[in-house]
Formats: structure tokens, sequence, C-alpha cells
């Protein structure tokens, strides 16, 4: 079954014939693009193919495009494509920092429509917070033009520990406030009050929640290296984490707490933000170059006033940026052993040349040269919009799976 996706192939293995769903994936993903293509891909009949394509089409979520190549060699027709409609609907997707927030409207194929950011602190608390965003919500969508009716779905990056299974936070080192809070529920809800979407519950948008550095690296790793089967983002500005993508997928451990390298012990005294002493980002996160040019005289409250210094060639600034990058590269050489990634990408606001250099010294001195061989570390293509692309495509991907796609057809009467 050549072009077959994994769910695909593994629902005809288990003797079921592929879904609408199945074949929105064959399209989507290019493996198929054809009637005649998704017909070889599934082993379906074209009056069966026929009857699926036309509830995709009746949904309004695939269109014909142009013909394609005529491949008999006597001639005849040309093959209508079939094209995934990304202009049907629209995504919703906000990146939480503790100091600041981005917000946008993105389409179903990751470019970005409108954008806003803004001050927004984490420690007021996620009901002022979540409340806020859909204020801004609302100003985007008048912005783009676009209707809350056309959203189908909202995607939230924030940055500590997330429970995937319920969107909840998990004891969050630097969000006051928001452990165990209904995140989904709030922001369904402020969705819908402020923009007359939904149902006034929020019930009627999905909300999906995942950590900061989870979706800068998968929005990265989709739109740069979508080849790299172990891709591995570091995000450092305020604090510390890191996001991994295996697979194609991103991995989360058991229960959300994967990639949280900021507060490995690394032998030192400090008072980390998370109550224990010696962490990582007590030592080397933006929050720490801060406080040590502070100490010195030097005005700077956060990561983001670091990035600043650093951007203006400030030459204590950029010292303390290379010191933090070797302490973060010589735990960086345990995770690439662990991990073996072809991609190590430095993010956040001390991701520059001083901060890089110091990662390369430590991390290719302490890892064996088996593990770096084959090892690309390089920064941010996207930069700050890095969240609000995988927020946007996570939930993308949940909407569209197979076996979701099929429940939202017939919730549609399809």
């Amino acid at each position: 079954m050549t072009g077959m996706t994994g769910r695909a192939a593994k629902a005809m293995r288990a003797g079921n014939q592929a879904s609408a769903g199945d074949l929105l994936e064959l399209v989507r993903s290019g493996r198929a693009t054809t009637r005649g293509a998704l017909q070889q891909a599934t082993g379906l009949s074209r009056a069966t193919v026929g009857q699926r394509l036309d509830r995709l089409f009746r949904a309004g979520w695939l269109r014909e495009g142009a013909g394609g190549p005529v491949d008999s060699p006597l001639g005849g027709r040309p093959s209508i494509t079939l094209e995934f409609d990304d202009a049907h609907a629209v995504v919703l997707a906000a990146d939480l920092d503790t100091r600041h927030g981005r917000a946008a409207v993105v389409s179903l194929t990751g470019e970005i429509q409108a954008e806003h950011h803004g001050t927004l602190r984490i420690e007021d608390g996620p009901d002022a917070v979540l409340g806020e965003l859909g204020g801004w919500f609302a100003e985007l969508l008048e912005k783009s033009g676009r209707p809350a009716g056309s959203v189908c779905g909202i995607g939230l990056a924030v940055p500590g520990p997330v429970d995937s299974e319920t969107g909840k936070v998990v004891q969050p080192p630097i969000m006051p406030g928001w452990d165990g809070y209904d995140i989904r529920g709030r922001l369904g809800r402020a969705f819908a009050e402020r923009t007359g979407g939904g149902s006034g519950t929020g019930a009627g948008v999905p909300v999906l929640v995942d950590n900061d550095a989870n979706l800068m690296a998968y929005g990265e790793q989709r739109t740069g290296y979508p080849h790299c089967s172990a891709f591995a983002l570091v995000k450092v500005s305020t604090g510390i984490g890191a996001g991994m993508v295996v697979g194609g997928s991103i991995y989360r451990g058991v229960d959300g707490g994967a990639g949280d390298i900021g507060h490995i012990r690394v032998g030192a005294d400090a008072l980390c933000r998370c109550g224990s002493y010696g962490c990582l980002a007590a030592v080397a996160s933006g929050g720490a170059v801060a406080r040590r040019l502070v100490e010195s005289g030097v005005p700077a409250a956060s990561g983001s006033d670091v990035r600043d210094l650093l951007t203006a060639g400030h030459p204590e600034a950029m010292a303390l940026a290379r010191e933090a990058g070797r302490q973060v590269g010589d735990v960086l050489a345990t995770v690439v052993t662990l991990l073996n990634p072809g991609v190590l990408m430095i993010a956040g606001d001390l991701a520059g040349t001083p901060f890089l250099t110091g990662v390369r010294e430590l991390l290719y001195q302490r890892a064996l040269p088996r593990s770096t061989a084959h090892l690309d570390v390089v920064t941010s293509r996207l930069g700050e919009r890095a969240g609000l692309v995988g927020a946007g495509a996570l939930v993308v991907e949940y909407l569209y799976a197979p076996e979701r796609v099929e429940e939202r057809l017939a919730a549609l009467g399809m």
C-alpha cells in the first residue's frame, strides 16, 4: 500500500476500510492527491472513494486544484488534483512568557495572518491573563477580517509543565496561582465572551495547551527540519526549558515533565525559584544573568532586558551570557548523549552569539564525538513566532487527525 500513512495503514491491517479522515490525511500529507492515487493507496473502489470525498467537499475541507500530468502514453484527460482547503477556518494561537505575551490568527497551513504582542504578567494569575487574551483574540479577528465562527480551535503555549490530557499546568515553578487551574475552560469562556463565538461556555471551540518549549520545538521542526527524526530545542529566557520532537511528535514524558532541564542540579549554591538550590536555571538563565548584572550596577529586570543589552553589545552582558552558555552546554552534553538529536536549537532571550559560543565550547568538549558527529547546533529560524506556529500546528494536527475528522463530520451531519 504505497503512500498509505501510518494511521490508515493500521486501519487497513485491522480489517477496516480507510475512512474519509484517512483520505484527508493522505491528501494533506501529499502522499495521494488524485482520486486514482487514493484508490491505489487504500484499495477502495472508485465509488467508495467518491462517496467519502464528497463528505469532505461538503464540509469545505477539500477543493479541486489544477489538472495533474497525464500518466498514460496514450494521452487522455489529466487527473484533477485534490487539495486541502486551508481557507475554510483559522486557528487562534497565543504564547505566554513571564512578563509578555503574543497572540495571532494563524492559517491552517501555519501562516500568521494577524499578530499582537504586549505586556502580560504571568504572576497576575490565570483568570486575569486568560481574560486579557480573550480581548486580544477579539481584536485580532477584527483586524484579520475573520468572524468568530471561522475559528476551529485555540492553541496556547505556557512557560511550565503541562499535563496534555487535562491541559493543566503541574507544579509550575514560575507560574504562581496556575497549578491545576482549568486553563481550557477559562480561555474558551474568554473567547466566547469577547467575540460572541462558541456556546457561551467555551465548549464549542477546542482549546489545547502545552509547554512553550515543546511548541517552539514543534513549530521549528515542522517548518525548518521536517525530516529530522530527533529534534531538540532549548529555550533560555527568564527560565530554561527544552522541547523535543521525536518521530514527528512532541515527546512529553509520562505527564508532561520531559524537558525541564532548568532544574537539573549543577552543584552551585544559588537559590532557584522552585525552592531548591543549585538548579541550572538559578545560575544560567536570563533571569540569573539579569541578577548578576544588577549586582554589578547594570539595570536588568529579566531575560528580555538582557537580550536588549546583548543586542547593544554590552560587554559585561556578553561575558555573562557566554559563561551561562558554558554552564548550559555542560548539561546539554548529557542531553545529546541520551537523545542523539540531529538538530539542537538554541532559542529565547539569550540565543545569540556569546551564549551559543559558550554552549559549543562545553558541549563538544564533554560529549562523545559519536554523539555530535551528525549534530547541527543552530539558533531559531522563527524567532518569537515559533511558539505561535507550534501552537497553531498542534491544533490543526489534533482537529484533522483521521479519527477526529470522522467525529467532526458526524457532528456536522455528513
